[in-house]
């Protein structure tokens, strides 16, 4: 019993130091300082100072990514190759081809080379090819054809894909050739490039119109 009087006033003894040192006019113990938070200052995930990058005015779409080997003296050597198109869908398109280490670097790749070689494709009123074209790039080979207002893109593969990204509404095509992505693409791309703008043709009425008024 004796040791449990003596251990309680111990513990009183420890809980009354800190008023009797007030009393006595000494400071008091201070208290340890608060971490400080630097979340406030870069955000609430870490990046307040990144600036957000402004959108680009062209669309992309991945029309074939492929994973290619190349033998080496020490080995075989793995890297990735995609071919990207890249359009406004206001009459400018472009394809890149291009390999990396990894996918993102070579869709990067492909991207910047798809920007070097942007073509100028002519549209109609109706957003319409001007005139029907068939094309050959190697084994590939397409035929396109204007299409009435209304009737929609009708062909299919990278075809389509390169003509919505161009702007183009209403046209009619055809594979005739290899199935291969990359080669229709290019034969897409060629196609394109050929096409020439409709020049506008004077009606006989307007003719006589413009006859008379110089005589």
């Amino acid at each position: 019993m004796s040791d449990n009087k003596q251990e309680q006033a111990i513990v009183k003894d420890t809980a009354a130091e800190p008023k009797l040192a007030a009393a006595a006019g000494e400071p008091a113990m201070a208290k340890e300082p608060a971490k400080k938070s630097f979340r406030s200052r870069r955000g609430p995930m870490g990046g307040g100072r990144r600036e957000s990058r402004p959108e680009s005015e062209y669309e992309q779409q991945i029309l074939d990514l492929a994973r290619v080997t190349r033998v080496m003296a020490g080995g075989k050597r793995m890297r990735f190759r995609a071919c990207v198109v890249l359009g406004n869908k206001a009459g400018k398109v472009g394809i890149g081809l291009a390999k990396g280490a990894d996918v993102t670097l070579a869709v990067t790749k492909a991207v910047n080379q798809a920007k070097k070689h942007m073509i100028d494709v002519p549209l109609t009123d109706i957003a319409s090819i001007p005139h029907e074209i068939k094309q050959k790039y190697g084994a590939a080979s397409i035929l396109l054809r204007p299409a009435k207002h209304g009737q929609g893109i009708i062909c299919g593969g990278v075809v389509r894909v390169i003509a919505e990204l161009a702007g183009i509404k209403n046209i009619t095509g055809k594979i005739l050739g290899t199935n291969n992505n990359v080669s229709n693409a290019k034969c897409m791309i060629e196609a394109l490039s050929h096409l020439k703008p409709l020049k506008v043709k004077k009606t006989a009425a307007k003719n006589s119109q413009d006859n008379k008024q110089e005589k």
